[in-house]
């Protein structure tokens, strides 16, 4: 028994259980306005009351088993609460209201959560505790949003979810994290990772524009399709366009937010791999962001009449034969990019960023993120190269929207795009001065 710590640590447990108490009042006070619940705002302070406690004291006794009962308490005693109430009914010749009582599963789960939260946050962990009682609190909150957002994915959907489970958990892990094949530069794992979070962020995306559904508003069609591909996203409206189902104006807006969306999200790319290259990457890409905005709110037009706008058809984002494509290109771009960089130095590189950012502006730009983890690139060359690729996938659905939508269409899109290129470049200059 450990007394005497308890004695030293008075002061500092104490704003950690009022933390673990608020817990319990911000979960509380979500179940108290379900009516259905058997435990409101009292019950939830009092079982995050008890599981901070049940911390402290099982460190005081050396005795993990304490938290343990506590927490099998805790859940029998709200499984109880949940019965006697069902049995209550049948006893009072009711078998429809037994029938129809709420079955407490959420609640229950919610107890457990809470108790096992508020341990958490007495154990030197308060800022994790309250963000995981934050997303309990939200995911018991929009209870109705969640449930319609699951009905609404069909069969194809939930295959794509399943197979980035596939890419993200199950392939991940097996793949050796050693280089390979020239220069060493083919990390299986590495590979894989990048493949795991452009298929993750693209996914994201597509599962968001299905649950939003047909008729959301052009700025929201924009972002999700600049997320799941802003490729696919222009060649959809410009087709529309030609059809004649979408006025102008609207698709001119799907597509320029959509190809915004894109510099957003190299920009979380870059956070995710190499997050020091931000203080060079994230200035140019706002630069270039805030550049197409402005012109695009100047050049804006009357939407007119339209249709109801329909979500694209995307393939799915998460498909292993999508992945293992993705892999073999960004593979090829790593070797590439090492033999170039060996022989020709800057100019192959951006030579490469431009050949390779035509159809693809992801893979060069993790190369080239990777290279820098690496230090054979400096920050300022990793955004002027990822700058390169952008101008060049520009000028490539510059060409799609002349050839496929038409010249008003190209006319209309043309300022915003060029805008957004020339704000990066100055913003590059600004930030930074490449070095020679």
């Amino acid at each position: 028994m450990n007394f005497d710590w308890l004695a030293e640590q008075e002061l500092e447990l104490l704003p950690r259980l009022l933390t673990a108490l608020g817990i319990g009042l911000l979960i509380g006070l979500e179940r108290e306005r379900n009516p259905t619940a058997k435990a409101g705002l009292r019950t939830f302070a009092m079982v995050a009351l008890s599981g901070g406690t049940a911390a402290v004291l099982a460190q005081v006794f050396d005795a993990p088993s304490i938290y343990a009962v506590g927490l099998a308490a805790v859940m029998l005693m709200m499984i109880g609460a949940y019965y006697a109430t069902g049995f209550s009914a049948h006893a009072a010749g009711d078998p429809e209201s037994a029938r129809d009582a709420d079955p407490g599963t959420t609640t229950i789960a919610a107890a457990g959560a809470c108790y096992l939260i508020a341990g958490l946050a007495v154990s030197d962990s308060a800022r994790l505790a309250v963000i995981l009682a934050v997303i309990v609190t939200v995911l018991l909150y929009f209870k109705s949003e969640l449930g319609g957002a699951a009905r609404g994915l069909e069969r194809r959907d939930l295959v794509s979810i399943l197979q980035f489970a596939v890419v993200a958990f199950v392939v991940l892990p097996v793949l050796p994290d050693r280089g390979f094949g020239p220069y060493e530069v083919l990390n299986p794992r590495d590979i894989w990772l990048m493949v795991v979070l452009v298929s993750g962020v693209s996914l994201a995306g597509y599962v968001a524009m299905k649950i939003a559904g047909p008729g959301q508003g052009t700025g929201l069609l924009g972002v999700l399709g600049g997320l799941v591909s802003s490729t696919a996203t222009t060649l959809t409206f410009s087709r529309h366009v030609r059809s004649g189902t979408v006025a102008m104006e609207v698709a001119r807006r799907v597509i320029l937010v959509a190809n915004l969306t894109l510099l957003a999200r190299l920009a979380v790319l870059a956070a995710l791999v190499a997050p020091s290259v931000l203080a060079v990457f994230a200035p140019v890409m706002g630069g270039a962001m805030g550049a197409g905005l402005t012109a695009m709110a100047l050049s804006r037009r009357p939407e007119g009449a339209q249709a109801v706008l329909a979500v694209p058809r995307y393939g799915n984002p998460a498909e292993l034969r999508a992945a293992i494509g993705f892999a073999l290109f960004y593979a090829l771009v790593l070797v590439a990019g090492a033999w170039i960089g060996e022989r020709w130095g800057s100019v192959g590189l951006y030579a490469l960023s431009a050949a390779s950012g035509v159809t693809d502006v992801d893979a060069i730009t993790l190369s080239n993120l990777r290279r820098f983890g690496l230090d054979e690139l400096t920050a300022e060359r990793v955004v002027a190269a990822t700058l390169v690729a952008v101008t060049s996938n520009s000028l490539f659905k510059l060409a799609i929207v002349r050839f496929t939508g038409g010249p008003a269409l190209f006319g209309h899109c043309l300022p915003t795009f060029f805008a957004a290129i020339a704000g990066g470049g100055i913003a590059l200059v600004l930030a930074t001065r490449i070095p020679a």
